[in-house]
């Protein structure tokens, strides 16, 4: 606006920009002319401030109220999958309770029911705090020397069992110079949420491969298996929290809703991004970049 002001007014006062010599006019009409088209451009330039200025605060009422919809539904959610297992709890410990009588064997199955519904819960408040403390709390997190070869080997041992019960198989494919800057708690939980995942919703007889290339000062992981998949109507919003496929499904296998909005939100606290997609020949395909690099050895014989 002040570079089309000062245009104007050359352009006024000497009636021609690309005179030789630039002679101002000296005619009374001439400088009124300038004097209004001062006024006219200071007007548009007030007017034009006042609708940035309200453009702004529209934009600015819209980001709030799109945000505090946001938190009711994430509470609403919150509350939701609280009250579930905090319900199963209280029926079952209500009717060993009130049946005093019951067998010893109905019993011990009602505990571990209950047992199993207090780890969910715990799953579910720790999940909610890992979250929170990215949203909240990033910049309180300690980022360290991180060897991601040796965390993800140690997530396959932790989950060689589920894997052979569910006649799956993990194909460990990474190098084993990953090292990084970067915080250790939330790269196992990238890796373990991916694999608990795939071993939850993938289906049985499925293999689990992971591989992983440096590139332009990142680090490019491949993490995909030859399961059932997905709808592609579903691809878009499975790092939404609380986001379920299969609602019923979901919590028969313990699962919080919450796992991948993890996984994105740690991917991206390390500098880097993720996107799902359907697999060559079937399944489900993450592909992320981890960034930070610092440090690299040479691989393991």
């Amino acid at each position: 606006m002040v570079i089309f002001a000062i245009y104007a007014v050359i352009f006024i006062l000497f009636e021609d920009y690309d005179r030789a010599f630039l002679q101002p006019f000296e005619e009374a009409s001439d400088w009124h002319l300038a004097l209004f088209s001062l006024v006219v451009m200071a007007g548009l330039a007030l007017l034009l401030h006042r609708y940035a200025h309200r453009m702004d605060e529209r934009i600015s009422r819209e980001q709030a109220e799109k945000e505090n919809a946001m938190r009711r539904e994430l509470t609403q959610n919150i509350a939701h999958e609280l009250k579930t297992p905090v319900t199963s709890i209280l029926g079952y410990t209500d009717t060993i309770l009130d049946n005093p009588g019951m067998s010893s064997d109905t019993q011990h199955q009602f505990i571990l029911r209950t047992k199993a519904q207090a780890h969910r819960l715990t799953a579910l408040l720790q999940d909610i705090s890992t979250l929170n403390r990215m949203d909240y709390a990033s910049e309180m997190l300690e980022m360290e020397r991180t060897d991601v070869s040796q965390i993800v080997a140690d997530i396959a041992e932790e989950t060689a069992l589920a894997f052979a019960q569910k006649q799956m198989s993990l194909h460990n494919c990474l190098p084993q110079n990953i090292i990084i800057q970067g915080n250790p708690s939330l790269i196992y939980s990238i890796f373990r949420n991916l694999i608990n995942n795939a071993i939850n919703y993938a289906g049985e007889g499925t293999i689990v491969k992971m591989t992983a290339e440096q590139q332009n000062g990142s680090w490019h992981f491949t993490f995909k298996d030859n399961g059932v998949g997905i709808n592609a109507r579903h691809l878009p919003r499975i790092f939404e929290r609380f986001y379920r496929i299969d609602k019923g499904r979901s919590r028969s296998y313990g699962g919080t809703g919450l796992g991948l909005s993890i996984v994105k939100n740690a991917v991206v606290l390390h500098g880097g991004t993720i996107e799902a997609r359907h697999a060559e020949g079937g399944g489900l395909q993450f592909d992320f970049t981890l960034k930070q690099i610092l440090y690299t050895h040479k691989s393991k014989k």
